[in-house]
C-alpha cells in the first residue's frame, strides 16, 4: 500500500441533536475530527496506507480520538503523547436559510503546544509518497507554525509530493498574519486547494465577480487567478471546490483543476446536505486518492467531487464512502435506489 501522511489537530465535536439550536439544547452528539485528520480516514477508506501525525493528552480523551481513527484503518504510531487537552468544537447544524454554527474551544490544545522535537520526521516520511496539511493548522499557534514549516522541510528532503488546503478560519487568525505564513509555506507545495475566499485571503488571489451567495460562478476569473498562482508558487495543480451556496440544506458542488496548460471543470451535483462539515476534507482525500493511485487529473477531481458529494450526505467528519461507491455516482448513477 502506498503510505500518505497527514498532520494537524484532531477535535472532540460536540453537535445538537438534529437540527436544534445551541440554547434549545439539554445534550451532544459526541463524535471526533478535524481537518487533516478527516482526510486521513478517507484514504484508509480507500485502501491507502494513511498515517496521521499529531499530539494528544495521555488521558481517556486523547485515547478516545486516536481510537476513533485506528477504527477506521488509520496508522496512529505517529501521534505523540503529551499535553493538557483536546480541543472541542460545537455545531449547531443549519437548515434551509438558517446558516450551521460553530464555536471553538480549542486554545492550548497539546498540538497547538507541540514542540518540533515531539516528532521525528525523518522515519514519519521514510517511504512516504504524499504529506498533505491545511493552512488551520499553522494557524493554531506560532509553535504549530514552526511545526508545519519542519514537516514541510523534511517532507521535501525525502522527495514527498505535497499537498495544502488552504482553509483560512479567521476565528484563528488574521488576514495579515495568514497571508505572511502561508505565502512562505508555499514554497515547498505541489498541490494548491482552496475555494475562492481561501484564495484570497491567505494568498490574495480574488477570482473575478464570483459570489457563491448568490450562486454566481465567473469561471474565467478562476482561470486567470490559477495561472497566477502556478506562476509565482510552482505548483503542479492549483483546484478549487465551487460551492454554490443556494441554503443551509442545498448546495451546488463541482470543482476546477490547472495544470499549467488545461482548465478543467468538473460534473456538478445538486446535494442536499445532511451534514457539510468535512466536505473539504473528503474532497481533498478524493483528489490525493486519485493523484497517488496513478488516475489522469481530470479522473482524480471527478473522483474527489463525488467523494464529497456523498460526505454531505452522511453525518459526522468523517467519510464514510469506498472506492467502488464513489466509483458508482463518477459513472453516473444518482439515483439514491435502496441496494439488495
Amino acid at each position: 500500500m502506498k503510505k500518505v501522511v497527514t498532520m494537524g489537530e484532531i477535535m472532540l465535536r460536540l453537535s445538537t441533536p438534529g437540527y436544534k439550536r445551541f440554547t434549545q439544547s439539554e445534550s451532544f452528539d459526541v463524535v471526533y475530527g478535524g481537518g487533516e485528520a478527516n482526510v486521513a480516514v478517507s484514504l484508509a477508506n480507500y485502501g491507502l496506507d494513511a498515517y496521521f501525525v499529531s499530539k494528544l493528552p495521555e488521558n481517556p480523551i486523547g485515547q478516545s480520538a486516536v481510537n476513533s481513527l485506528r477504527r477506521f484503518g488509520v496508522n496512529t504510531d505517529y501521534i505523540a503523547r503529551g499535553g493538557d487537552r483536546v480541543g472541542i468544537y460545537f455545531l449547531e447544524t443549519g437548515a434551509s436559510m438558517r446558516p450551521s454554527k460553530v464555536v471553538y474551544d480549542r486554545a492550548h490544545s497539546a498540538i497547538s503546544e507541540a514542540d518540533v522535537e515531539d516528532f521525528d520526521f525523518d522515519e514519519i516520511f521514510k517511504d512516504a509518497e504524499w504529506f498533505h496539511f491545511s493552512g488551520i493548522t499553522p494557524a493554531l499557534s506560532d509553535k504549530s507554525a514552526e511545526l508545519t514549516l519542519a514537516a514541510l522541510k523534511a517532507a521535501k528532503k525525502h522527495g514527498v509530493t505535497v499537498s495544502v488546503d488552504l482553509n483560512y478560519r479567521k476565528k484563528l487568525w488574521s488576514p495579515e498574519k495568514a497571508k505572511k505564513v502561508m505565502t512562505e509555506l508555499m514554497e515547498y507545495v505541489d498541490v494548491c486547494i482552496g475555494n475562492e475566499e481561501d484564495a484570497e485571503t491567505t494568498l490574495g488571489f480574488k477570482p473575478g465577480k464570483t459570489d457563491v451567495t448568490k450562486g454566481e460562478l465567473e469561471l474565467q476569473g478562476y482561470k486567470d487567478i490559477f495561472k497566477q498562482m502556478k506562476d509565482k508558487f510552482g505548483f503542479k495543480y492549483v483546484v478549487s471546490t465551487l460551492r454554490e451556496s443556494y441554503s443551509a440544506s442545498d448546495n451546488g458542488w463541482s470543482a476546477l483543476i490547472y495544470n499549467g496548460e488545461e482548465f478543467y471543470h468538473s460534473r456538478k451535483y445538486d446535494i442536499r446536505i445532511v451534514d457539510r462539515v468535512g466536505g473539504g476534507d473528503s474532497f481533498a482525500g478524493g483528489l490525493i486518492y486519485g493523484l497517488v493511485s496513478g488516475k489522469d487529473f481530470k479522473d482524480a477531481l471527478e473522483f474527489a467531487v463525488a467523494a464529497s458529494a456523498m460526505k454531505h450526505t452522511i453525518p459526522g467528519d468523517f467519510n464514510m464512502m469506498n472506492v467502488d461507491e464513489v466509483m458508482t455516482l463518477v459513472e453516473g448513477d444518482a439515483s439514491g435506489r435502496v441496494q439488495r
